[in-house]
């Protein structure tokens, strides 16, 4: 199934393109609010959705926000794609590389995003959602503590980020805008490998980035059970799972990303990303 955070109320997204609120067809039962939906009630979630069969009704894509608006913890991996880690001069890692990235940080699918200075990055990652509380979970069962799919763009100042003598990637990485994140949240039941998506990005509708989510060094269900084996996991919190090659600071000269371009970031069975810079606001 496919949910989706429609002008602030959870749906479900059929197949004819249409959207049926959740709130409304559990006379209230399934929260309106996408995250507290998420959080409270993901098992019941499924169970109205796969029952609700009333005609649904036709919207916006650009009406979209982030499928979960308000996540508690937001984890994000480094060098984990063994191309990403090569352009860097680094060897892939033995243990999963984690940072932080902010909740404030995270927004719409579609939404605008200021960006911080002239050093300013993009990374497409695929973004697993927790669905069911983990804490010390094994791999084996990871994934039914995934609530879904969707796509993350981890954008990176990165003045910021190697920032000496201590570099700084979760400040980097969690400017307000530096984690849009939709458009839709796709159950893994709907793809036919979770495990080998195609991922890609352009600025300005050229490719910078392509790869395949089976180049993961650790995937999906390693994290769950990585991460959970040191912090419980709730439903509603965010892994990006890291980035393949092709980043702008890695290119020669580097590329980075100025106002007025437009980042746009898909994944095989999820959808597009689709956002547009605009030049950082003068200091106060």
């Amino acid at each position: 199934m496919r949910f989706a955070n429609l002008a602030g109320r959870l749906v479900r997204v059929v197949g004819d393109g249409t959207a049926i609120d959740l709130a409304t067809v559990s006379r209230g039962e399934i929260p309106s609010d996408p995250q507290l939906a998420i959080e409270t009630q993901w098992e019941r979630v499924l169970e109205v959705a796969n029952l609700a069969e009333q005609p649904g009704t036709p919207f916006e894509e650009s009406d979209l926000l982030s499928p979960v608006p308000r996540p508690r913890q937001v984890f994000a991996l480094a060098l984990n794609y063994k191309d990403h880690a090569a352009e860097g001069g680094q060897a892939a890692p033995e243990h999963p590389i984690t940072f932080a990235k902010y909740p404030t940080c995270i927004t719409g699918p579609f939404a605008e995003v200021t960006l911080s200075g002239d050093r300013v990055d993009w990374e497409v990652e695929l973004v697993a959602v927790i669905g069911r509380a983990a804490h010390k979970v094994r791999a084996a069962e990871a994934w039914n503590h995934v609530a879904g799919l969707t796509i993350g763009q981890d954008i990176s100042d990165r003045t910021v980020q190697h920032r000496r003598p201590v570099p700084q990637f979760s400040l980097g990485k969690s400017f307000p805008g530096y984690g849009p994140v939709g458009p839709y949240l796709v159950t893994p039941d709907e793809f036919k490998n979770r495990d080998d998506l195609g991922l890609r990005c352009s600025v300005n509708g050229e490719d910078v980035q392509k790869g395949r989510t089976k180049d993961l060094i650790f995937p999906v269900a390693a994290l769950v059970e990585r991460l959970s084996a040191v912090v419980p996991l709730g439903p509603g919190d965010l892994i990006f799972s890291g980035t393949p090659a092709g980043v702008g600071m890695a290119q020669d000269p580097p590329r980075f990303l100025a106002a007025g371009d437009t980042l746009e970031s898909t994944i095989e069975g999820i959808g597009t990303l689709r956002n547009r810079l605009r030049a950082p606001e003068p200091a106060h």
